[in-house]
């Protein structure tokens, strides 16, 4: 079981709420790699005494860093630092690379394949250019902390994004090379999400037999100017999940 060093108790001195400055004790933890990825966290009775907080204080700390994707519950085994698994919900437009970052995994990008295509109807439809019109189309194994996540088709309008096809292997955080390259920042998106499963040519990539259960995610994402990213992912059911909070 984890313990932790180097522990800063919350200070009642100060003006941020106890439980606020127990989970960023905690989150803290994790984040720095103490607390590593699969390993048991202590008891509540032991997080009280360390932190020097009541029980509900405790409580409500580990529900927000649960509901934030980086711990588990199990019922009558205690509670653990999750996997790499990417929780999907009401969240700010970030790139996975950001997405990652937040719940402390490492992220990494490998290059499947990149192509010039012609947009067909799905992609002209979506990128709102004209049929026919080149297209980049990246297609990329997206890995958190080593272990592959999903597997993503992106497609960008070529005049938008001189020199993305020539350099799509050295690319990492898309949006990143977006920006610093063509000063395409992202304001919003549009994503759906379905029920589908692993592709027979993709089973071994993201490491699954083919026709495992996956989530399959569409989105469209925008800039200032419109439409920019046309984007179809596959992403393991087993380390992807999808959370709202819903309300009256």
């Amino acid at each position: 079981m984890a313990e932790a060093t180097g522990l800063q108790r919350p200070d009642r001195r100060r003006p941020e709420p106890l439980w606020h400055q127990a989970e960023m004790v905690l989150r803290s933890f994790i984040e720095r790699g103490e607390w590593t990825s699969g390993s048991q966290i202590p008891t509540e009775d032991r997080l009280c005494e360390m932190l020097g907080i009541s029980r509900i204080t405790v409580r409500h700390a580990l529900r927000n860093i649960e509901e934030a994707g980086l711990l588990r519950r199990e019922h009558g085994r205690g509670t653990f630092v999750r996997s790499a698994t990417v929780v999907a919900g009401v969240r700010g437009l970030t790139s996975f690379t950001d997405e990652m970052r937040t719940l402390a995994l490492a992220a990494s990008t490998r290059l499947i394949e990149a192509h010039r295509v012609p947009a067909n109807e799905e992609m002209a439809d979506a990128l709102e250019i004209a049929l026919g019109e080149p297209v980049v189309q990246l297609k990329r194994l997206r890995l958190g902390n080593g272990l592959p996540i999903g597997i993503q088709t992106s497609h960008l309008p070529e005049a938008r994004v001189p020199g993305l096809y020539d350099d799509a292997g050295n690319v990492q955080s898309l949006y990143a090379w977006l920006k610093e390259r063509c000063e395409i920042i992202p304001v919003k998106a549009k994503e759906v999400y379905r029920v589908g499963s692993v592709d027979a040519a993709d089973a071994e990539i993201i490491q699954l037999p083919a026709g495992t259960p996956a989530f399959e995610v569409e989105r469209i994402a925008f800039d200032a100017r419109g439409p920019f990213e046309y984007a179809l992912s596959t992403m393991r059911a087993d380390r992807y999940e999808i959370r709202s909070t819903l309300y009256v």
